[in-house]
């Protein structure tokens, strides 16, 4: 193997100085010189990532499956580090401010990426919730069947499913060897999803789907050789390559995965969740200090939902709690009223959007359940961006299992966060600007996005809705959720506590059902620091508009404020924090 690369973005900052390569050059050559290298970083990103170049429209890999192999991810470093010694050498003074933020942002995504190579992270490639297991399956639903072309090249890219997980178990061997696997538990939940699809009929499997309906353009021949040869590979390859992988995670990874929850038994676990710390929140708060902003931000919750269960007429939150768990018609009755109160919510929010923000976003939503062979171990939504063609709306995904026990309490406050004005508005407005080099418009940002999302709960509020005050309390729990995250996250992660302790945790401060609480603890476990983004993003946002609203007064306006939140697509919280802060000095000059 070869050694990996490393590469952090104060040593790039002092690797190549802008000046000496460009000091001669115009403002206008040094613009055309970035705009550029922006255009062969993103074709290089879509050539190497296929399944994200089809989510996205670009049908040109729509025949390949992403290289998984530790030689791939290499070469990847490669590049990445050749990226950032060009993207140095272009000095960017007198270029415009987005220009100057987009060089800041991608050399901050390449220095992260060259420091993330150093805990090895496609050692450890697969969970209940990462994996190609499901992912391979759930693309299926980004992709487009319009032509004869469409169905071939996914016919072929399917013929690459065997080799793509020969690959990532290669690398799951290498990293049994360097003591970094999963905990065994986690990935008996692997192996229930892999047999799913392994023991379906050929025809029955999310790879089949596209057969329910042809273009009526296909002809009746090209429909039943496509049909045959589909299920053929379905049959033939695919299928078995999930049944090998089944047999190797039973026989071989399983045994082998980790007893402890926590990545501090991992090799360099701290130093590890210290990193992922930084990735998932943006900031230089150390474990300790999220565990303690968790804990106040509960408290803080649990007097705010005590004044809503004392003029409900209970004594206490536990008894409200307990009222709500046992009455059915606060629960689910089936799983299409479930995904109609989602429809619900959102289509409201739709007329208000206007109080809230100048842009709107162009791209349709719509809700649908979550597939069936994931649903079990999924959170309680999930959203799935629109293309930018506007032929695959944007989707609100809901959890339907076990609809019985799943309380309405929280539905309009998760279809503020997944929907309307969450993720979609936010997501859509990035994909829809313009001006802005590609890379711009797919950044992620945990804290950002998932901030945002949390941060959407509380506009409700703003637009008058939540008058039921069972739904208000929902929101209150939705927000305590994500506080508690910061306490059992940081709980598993750097204090050594056990998963037992995570739910009791949970249990004394939420009302939330058995399935959701036991999903999302492994979520946690599974994914360390990821959660812990939602609730440090809302906060910064939160105290972002109560400084613009103290500075400004009354020249403070809400949908300006959003606006400036919005426009410039997905940032870290330290450069939003910069941006809002120019922005009210702007405004405070007007």
């Amino acid at each position: 193997m070869k050694k990996l690369l490393s590469l952090t973005l104060a040593s790039f900052l002092l690797l190549a100085p802008a000046h000496f390569a460009s000091y001669a050059q115009s403002v206008a050559e040094r613009s055309k010189a970035l705009n550029t290298l922006f255009s062969d970083m993103w074709e290089d990103r879509l050539q190497h990532s296929p399944e994200f170049a089809s989510s996205i429209g670009d049908k040109r890999w729509n025949d390949r499956l992403t290289d998984y192999s530790v030689a791939a991810y290499n070469e990847r470093l490669t590049r990445g580090r050749d990226y950032l010694i060009r993207l140095g050498s272009i000095d960017t003074t007198g270029l415009s401010d987005q220009e100057q933020l987009s060089k800041d942002l991608m050399a901050r995504q390449l220095a992260e990426e060259q420091e993330a190579a150093n805990f090895k992270p496609w050692e450890m490639p697969v969970d209940q919730f990462n994996g190609l297991q499901s992912e391979l399956p759930q693309l299926v639903s980004v992709l487009s069947f319009d032509s004869v072309k469409d169905y071939d090249d996914y016919i072929a890219r399917l013929k690459e499913i065997p080799n793509a997980f020969q690959q990532i178990t290669d690398n799951m061997m290498t990293g049994i060897d360097d003591h970094r696997v999963p905990p065994k538990y986690l990935l008996e939940k692997v192996l229930v999803q892999v047999n799913t699809i392994a023991q379906q009929k050929p025809e029955e499997t999310p790879f089949a789907s596209p057969l329910k309906k042809f273009p009526s353009s296909i002809s009746a021949a090209d429909q039943d050789r496509i049909k045959a040869s589909l299920l053929d590979v379905i049959q033939k390859q695919v299928q078995p390559a999930y049944t090998r992988f089944a047999k190797f995670l039973q026989g071989v990874y399983i045994p082998a995965g980790r007893t402890e929850p926590g990545v501090w038994s991992l090799p360099d676990g701290d130093k590890y969740y210290a990193f992922r710390v930084r990735q998932s929140t943006t900031t230089d708060l150390t474990p300790d200090q999220i565990h303690q902003i968790g804990l106040d931000e509960v408290k803080r919750d649990e007097a705010e939902m005590l004044v809503i269960a004392q003029k409900l007429g209970f004594k206490d939150i536990a008894s409200l709690r307990a009222s709500i768990a046992a009455n059915p018609k606060l629960h689910a009755q089936s799983r299409e009223q479930l995904l109609d109160l989602y429809r619900h919510d959102i289509d409201q929010m739709k007329a208000k959007l206007p109080d809230l923000v100048g842009r709107l976003p162009k791209a349709p939503l719509v809700v649908e359940a979550v597939p069936s062979f994931i649903e079990k171990d999924q959170a309680p939504a999930y959203y799935e961006h629109a293309s930018p063609d506007g032929k695959r709306p944007g989707t609100v995904y809901v959890n339907t299992y076990d609809f019985a026990h799943r309380s309405l309490a929280n539905v309009e406050s998760i279809a503020y966060h997944e929907g309307l004005p969450g993720h979609h508005l936010q997501v859509s407005i990035a994909q829809e600007l313009t001006g802005l080099p590609e890379f711009r418009k797919y950044m992620h940002y945990t804290a950002y996005g998932e901030g945002w999302g949390l941060y959407a709960e509380r506009l409700g509020k703003d637009v008058g809705f939540y008058q039921d005050p069972y739904s208000d309390f929902g929101r209150l729990e939705a927000d305590i959720f994500r506080a508690i995250r910061l306490v059992v996250d940081t709980g598993v992660h750097s204090k050594h506590w056990t998963r037992d302790q995570m739910v009791e945790f949970f249990k004394a401060h939420s009302g939330l059902d058995d399935a959701t609480v036991n999903a999302e603890v492994d979520r946690y476990i599974a994914w360390p620091a990821q959660a812990l983004g939602y609730k440090m993003g809302q906060l910064k946002l939160l105290e972002l508009r109560a400084r613009a609203q103290k500075e400004l007064g009354s020249k403070f306006d809400l949908r300006s404020f959003h606006d400036e939140v919005l426009d410039s697509g997905a940032l870290p919280l330290d450069v939003l924090d910069e941006r809002v802060t120019a922005w009210i000095a702007q405004q405070k000059g007007k």
